[in-house]
């Protein structure tokens, strides 16, 4: 967890951060007092605290609490990738060591050409059977991460994931920004859920992998997963397939994720992207033309 000054906190406080004393006398320059006043944040400041002194809590306990929200928020990550020259290995905004310490990954290490292929589940519109069927077609492994609108609207899709061989992940059950969640409770429901519905559905047990939701995170998020016995998995490589408005062309897609693989590559997809459905028979094939393989999640963590 990252150091929180006291300064930082205080800029966390409506009515503190950004207004200079000096224009909070009314008489200085001819300021009328009115306008000195940043009325749309104090007032909710000074009803939040006075609430607070009125239930009994103390300045400290207040202030303890700011510090502790402020203390999550200043953590919280958004999963991010720089790509340098085409057919290398990008940087992640977290280097791999640093994500090893919490069972967490982002692409294999080594130089040999090989290609993890995951696909995160929201939904399912139509275009995850076409997906499977050209997985089957090259043989190669995936791993889909479900969240639990998935696994309660197509079962059936679930239950053939898991007949093709193929490891189901956890991506949470409501798909929430998991960055917030700093209690291990809220946070382990989150998985659980996911979890008791999928061996339900299918009489098998859940991956113990997890995909954060939107790849926002935490340090502290990912040691709960730790904890609760998930290996995390991030990826080295994704596109823009996710929005159903503007689906990217086959020209696009090739151009993306041909250029950018790399040995070793953790590849994110969605799986309810049209394009997607429509190019993966090509698009693997593209892929073991230039000599790659696929393998399983497992090969990581085993």
């Amino acid at each position: 967890m990252k150091t929180i000054y006291v300064k930082d906190i205080f800029r966390k406080v409506p009515h503190i951060g950004g207004i200079k004393w000096k224009q909070c006398i009314p008489w200085n320059k001819g300021i009328p007092w009115k306008k000195c006043i940043p009325w749309k944040q104090a007032v909710p400041t000074f009803l939040f605290l006075g609430a607070m002194f009125l239930l009994g809590r103390s300045a400290g306990e207040i202030m303890g609490e700011l510090q502790q929200t402020a203390a999550v928020v200043q953590e919280s990550e958004n999963w991010g990738l720089g790509f340098g020259q085409e057919g290398q290995k990008p940087t992640g905004n977290a280097s791999a060591a640093e994500l090893k310490k919490y069972d967490a990954y982002f692409c294999a290490e080594g130089e040999e050409k090989v290609i993890y292929l995951t696909f995160d589940c929201g939904y399912e519109n139509g275009n995850t059977e076409s997906i499977l069927d050209a997985l089957k077609k090259h043989n190669a492994p995936a791993t889909f991460f479900v969240v639990g609108h998935f696994l309660e609207s197509a079962p059936d899709i679930v239950k053939r994931m898991v007949e093709d061989g193929h490891t189901v992940g956890n991506h949470t059950y409501h798909h929430p920004d998991m960055s917030r969640i700093s209690d291990k409770t809220s946070f382990q429901k989150e998985m659980d859920d996911v979890a008791a519905l999928f061996k339900e559905t299918t009489g098998t047990d859940l991956a113990m992998y997890y995909r954060p939701p939107q790849g926002k995170y935490s340090t502290t998020n990912l040691q709960m997963a730790k904890e609760l016995g998930y290996s995390t998995f991030f990826w080295s490589l994704a596109y823009v397939d996710w929005n159903q408005d503007s689906q990217p062309s086959h020209e696009e897609a090739f151009e993306k994720l041909t250029k950018r693989i790399h040995p070793g590559a953790i590849v994110l997809l969605h799986s309810t992207s049209k394009t997607n459905g429509e190019i993966m028979d090509e698009l693997l094939t593209k892929w073991e033309e230039m000599g790659y393989t696929f393998r399983p999640l497992s090969d990581l963590v085993d």
